[in-house]
């Protein structure tokens, strides 16, 4: 599972877990066009893979065919187009869904990275993350679109509470969603040498952000860091598929 191009190495691994029978994660790397994307399926039977599947495969050629002519001239036209381009792809996997009564009810979190140039475009929808590493460093670059995020930001729960409470799992923005599907877009400079992570919340329900950050900054290749999140998340108990991208920034 790796490629690469002159500047830039990445990796990726997923991983069924220790619990799960199925891994309805998925993923999506172009290294030429610096387009990155890890999805977690959401939906009854194999619903949720048949989702994730989608937001890999098709959005991901979507989202390149559509930001390939904004160049750097137009470069600030595209944290616009990658909202448009997710919410309009959302409202068809919705529509798919609602047309087919085995996937009723389908959806999938997204996190999507854009390099070009000296900036970073992350947008997603979910709770599906992405994190920054740079000199020794890990930053979140984003906010997770759940109940308990919203309860955990109010100070309702403390982040202990946050890994057990029941409804966790309860995400308010993902791809298929009823009515539109907003996504959060960032955009980051990130310097020279930074090192991308995408991943599930198979990791990040396993893993605190020092042992992840522990992990991106102990391995100096993209295949080792994977591998070393991987074993990681699966020997504090893999409940869930893990995935994890890595990325090494130009």
């Amino acid at each position: 599972m790796n490629a690469a191009k002159a500047a830039l190495r990445f990796h990726c691994e997923s991983n069924v877990g220790r619990v799960r029978s199925e891994n309805q994660d998925a993923w999506r790397a172009d290294a030429s066009a610096g387009l990155f994307l890890v999805a977690d399926g959401m939906g009854g039977a194999n619903a949720g893979g048949v989702a994730a599947k989608a937001v890999a495969e098709l959005l991901s050629s979507r989202v390149a065919e559509r930001t390939a002519p904004l160049q750097k001239r137009r470069a600030k036209a595209l944290p616009e187009a990658l909202q448009k381009t997710i919410q309009e792809f959302s409202a068809e996997l919705r529509d798919r869904a609602n047309a087919d009564a085995r996937l009723r009810g389908m959806g999938a979190t997204l996190v999507l990275a854009l390099s070009r140039g000296r900036s970073l475009h992350v947008a997603h929808l979910g709770d599906s993350r992405a994190y920054l590493l740079e000199g020794g460093r890990l930053k979140r670059l984003t906010r997770d679109h759940s109940i308990v995020a919203v309860m955990l930001e109010l100070g309702k729960i403390t982040p202990e509470q946050a890994l057990v409470h029941p409804l966790r799992h309860k995400i308010s923005r993902f791809v298929g969603m009823d009515g539109k599907a907003v996504s959060d877009v960032a955009t980051v400079k990130p310097k020279p040498g930074a090192r991308l992570l995408l991943c599930t919340d198979g990791l990040t329900n396993m893993l605190s952000d020092e042992k992840i950050q522990a992990a991106l900054s102990s391995e100096a290749a993209p295949e080792g860091a994977c591998r070393k999140l991987i074993e990681e998340a699966n020997a504090a108990g893999g409940q869930d598929n893990v995935t994890a991208l890595v990325a090494d920034l130009p």
